[in-house]
């Protein structure tokens, strides 16, 4: 076997408007994950999930003065300060950390933990763009702001357990965006990440667009940081996700980027860290999208049709 892929489960959901992602690393265990890494080779460890307590414990709008508009705020800064030291210590051990959430809010910690003293870029697999902040967000939801939040934009910025300091924009490149807020868009376009649409993917193919994306998180950083939403594919294919978009990549298109990635990683070990998020046991089907999950992160570690 090849390199240690550590499993951490955070089972959040703070950061999302609906119930029952916090279950998602469970699901995503269950179909699966961990047989599909050891035939791509790598030995996994699966380190269980981080505790928390359940949000109907907790006032979403604790603190909102100071905090603007972010509901459970001080939460998910108590489940990402022990995520990003977790993720940290495993890559310090020479082990590769494989975050399961919970909703996207996690890749705060994630980033955090994987950036520290390293040039960092990164790959985000998304239907939509996650760069708004407390003052910008249309509904107080932090999973719509872990990149504003590891860039240090906003309140963010006030703090240190969000900003990730390896971090530039000009590393950060999106793919498989198809839902964008007004100020987000703007936000995009005047800054240094780059953007690759649906609309991309359509007209030059996914393989393209992949190699564009691999360029850019490599360009001059120490390693890359895939981020995963389950939104970022077609409904049809990943039913059981809290914000699901139309017109998402296709089951093929998916593991044709996954595995272009992994080819990546086999000639130049690009590969730092990855998170797997948004999976909602509640909403899918047969836990279709778990296995969707767990299929496209065996992809990125090798596994191969022959």
């Amino acid at each position: 076997m090849g390199r240690t892929v550590r499993l951490i489960g955070v089972p959040m959901d703070y950061g999302a408007n609906r119930r029952g992602v916090d279950m998602g690393p469970s699901a995503i265990r269950y179909a699966g994950l961990a047989d599909g890494l050891e035939r791509a080779g790598v030995t996994p460890v699966d380190d269980g999930d981080l505790s928390m307590p359940r949000a109907e414990e907790r006032d979403p709008d604790a603190d909102q003065p100071r905090r603007g508009n972010a509901k459970f705020l001080r939460e998910i800064e108590d489940v990402c300060r022990p995520l990003s030291d977790r993720v940290a210590s495993t890559l310090a051990n020479g082990e590769f950390p494989l975050v399961l959430g919970g909703d996207h809010s996690v890749a705060i910690g994630s980033l955090n933990g994987s950036a520290r003293g390293e040039a960092l870029g990164v790959i985000w697999f998304d239907a939509h763009a996650d760069c708004n902040t407390p003052a910008t967000s249309p509904s107080g939801n932090v999973h719509g702001m872990p990149l504003a939040a590891a860039l240090g934009r906003g309140l963010f910025g006030e703090t240190t357990w969000a900003p990730a300091s390896g971090l530039r924009e000009s590393s950060l490149v999106y793919v498989g965006l198809r839902s964008i807020d007004e100020r987000e868009r703007a936000l995009i376009r005047d800054s240094e990440m780059t953007a690759f649409t649906m609309s991309d993917i359509d007209q030059r193919g996914i393989s393209a667009v992949i190699e564009d994306a691999i360029a850019v998180a490599t360009d001059g950083t120490e390693g890359v940081h895939v981020s995963l939403d389950l939104d970022w594919l077609d409904p049809k294919t990943a039913p059981g996700v809290g914000t699901p978009v139309r017109g998402g990549v296709t089951y093929r298109e998916a593991h044709a980027a996954f595995e272009a990635i992994s080819r990546r990683d086999e000639a130049d070990g690009i590969l730092r860290s990855m998170d797997v998020v948004e999976v909602n046991p509640i909403l899918d089907e047969a836990n279709e999208t778990a296995t969707m999950a767990a299929e496209l992160t065996a992809s990125a570690f090798g596994k191969r049709i022959l």
